[in-house]
């Protein structure tokens, strides 16, 4: 925990040396000291935006849209999404997202080829988690832990650094917690997360992507184990509800109740398969991730509950069309 506090207090050297280091994602090449402050000077490629200027977009007009002409602003990269409450949009989302073969993971337990930081770049919005104890705190696993694991607080200052300059997303975690809200808040406070989360009032409507961008709380927490408090530590299944998520073909997925209720606000469809073994595969995700079967899932769920998806999430993002088909569902099939 000291190494996650001291990197909170130099934030801005931490950031721009993780940014440097993400040469895949078609970063700058950089020296021994980025330009500027470390982070004024980062360009990026892919996700809603693509630079780091003050405005956040990359445009340097200070609207948010990356177009350069100062006329509108963006939410999670559409104009669309600002005035839409946030159970109304389909958001991308990665199925373990830290069970990653950058991160060392193997094809036993890796649901996903790219770190958290390219997940968000490449428009991933849902991050599904696994936290554990580990020797040093928390720390995230895909089944037994000594198949691979990352603390927990590592991947959460990727997901801080990419919010800072993007400050037009929203994004949300589902957590499979194994580890208490207390400890779980511990890596919050120390990563700064903690000052990005977003406290849901059961009792109001949800507020629109561009109020929850315009009052900083940008970042829903949910766990599948436990709830509050504290307040942002959402228990899931009492604001959402999913499909089953144990395929072994795309021939088998279906819209089916699994967890939660049909009541609830929020709907995750569950898109992944497996292998005859259970394992991650793949080779499953190119079928499964095709816009083809991504909307022949997501539109024979409409049909059955009368509503879209919230989270759709898939394994191994970076194979087939999800992102496009989730643009294309919230332009073409709104609520």
């Amino acid at each position: 925990m000291v190494v996650s506090l001291m990197r909170r207090r130099d934030r801005a050297g931490a950031r721009a040396l993780r940014w440097c280091v993400v040469a895949a994602v078609g970063l700058a090449a950089c020296g021994g000291e980025p330009g500027g402050d470390g982070a004024d000077d980062v360009q990026t490629s892919g996700g809603a935006d693509s630079g780091n200027e003050e405005s956040g977009d990359g445009d340097g007009d200070g609207d948010g849209d990356g177009d350069g002409d100062g006329d509108g602003e963006l939410c999670n990269g559409l104009e669309e999404l600002c005035d839409r409450p946030f159970d109304e949009v389909v958001f991308p989302g990665t199925h373990n997202a830290h069970a990653s073969f950058a991160y060392g993971f193997s094809a036993f337990n890796a649901n996903q080829n790219e770190t958290v930081t390219t997940q968000l770049l490449d428009g991933m919005r849902v991050l599904l988690m696994d936290t554990y104890y580990g020797d040093e705190g928390v720390v995230l696993c895909h089944g037994p832990c000594t198949l691979g694991s990352i603390p927990h607080a590592t991947v959460l200052e990727e997901l801080v650094d990419f919010m800072e300059l993007h400050p037009t997303e929203v994004i949300s975690i589902v957590y499979q917690d194994g580890v208490s809200p207390e400890d779980l808040a511990v890596d919050f406070e120390a990563t700064g997360a903690i000052d990005m989360v977003f406290t849901r009032d059961p009792s109001a409507p949800w507020p629109t992507l561009g109020q929850m961008i315009a009052d900083g709380t940008r970042l829903l927490v949910t766990a599948e184990s436990s709830g509050p408090p504290p307040a942002w530590h959402h228990y899931v299944w009492e604001h959402a509800w999913d499909t089953p998520y144990s395929f072994a073909s795309v021939d088998e997925f279906s819209c089916v109740l699994n967890r939660g209720s049909t009541d609830n606000d929020l709907f995750q469809i569950n898109h992944w398969v497996g292998t005859s073994l259970g394992l991650p595969s793949e080779d499953g995700a190119m079928a499964a991730n095709t816009q083809e079967v991504l909307l022949q899932r997501v539109l024979a769920c409409r049909d059955m509950w009368d509503r879209l998806p919230n989270f759709l999430v898939v394994d191994f993002y970076d194979h087939g069309d999800l992102t496009a088909t989730v643009e294309l569902l919230n332009l073409d099939y709104p609520p």
